[in-house]
């Protein structure tokens, strides 16, 4: 048994995703809510793993689909709570920029703009033309295809052996479309 048993949960996405050592899920499901119980103790069996074999947890906190990451955020928080283990946020670009730390991340929001950061850059959207102009200050541009949730667990640990105490709280870079749609309507 490894001393460290950390899980991560990744529900940024369409899909619900787990890593576990050098174990890696990825379950499409039409309702996250209803499959993420269920899908996760599944994995956690499929691994060979108890959930008191768990040391933490790491959870993807964005950006991406709003109501996914609230429900992988509060799944999360409610396991850490039951089990009595931390709780540790990893974002996308942490993710992106472990393996490419010289990169500008531009992740397609969906909605005709670009989540983008970059080491030097701090998280936000922005659309098109500001993504064509920024990203040539940065050796390339990542955020194209899915990033690796296998860094994650490293994130985690890193985090962990540095005591960071960051809140695990959503990285909202824009309000959500109910919250734009209220404001315009303003």
């Amino acid at each position: 048994m490894v001393n460290k048993m950390i899980l991560v949960i990744n529900t940024s996405g369409n899909a619900l995703e787990f890593v576990l050592g050098d174990k890696y899920a990825h379950v499409d499901a039409d309702k996250q809510s209803v499959a993420m119980p269920v899908e996760c103790e599944r994995f956690l069996h499929e691994c060979g793993a108890d959930w008191h074999d768990l040391t933490a947890i790491g959870v993807v906190v964005g950006p991406g689909s709003f109501t996914g990451i609230r429900l992988g955020i509060a799944y999360a928080k409610g396991l850490a709570l039951g089990l009595n283990i931390p709780v540790v946020p990893v974002n996308a670009f942490e993710l992106y920029l472990y393996d490419t730390p010289d990169a500008f991340v531009a992740i397609d929001s969906g909605r005709g703009d670009f989540f983008v950061g970059a080491n030097g850059l701090e998280p936000c959207t922005m659309n098109i033309d500001e993504v064509e102009t920024k990203q040539m200050n940065w050796a390339r541009t990542v955020g194209h295809k899915s990033f690796n949730l296998m860094n994650a667990t490293k994130i985690v640990e890193q985090k962990l052996n540095n005591k960071s105490q960051e809140p695990v709280v959503p990285m909202y870079l824009r309000p959500s479309y109910a919250e734009q749609t209220h404001k315009d309507a303003e």
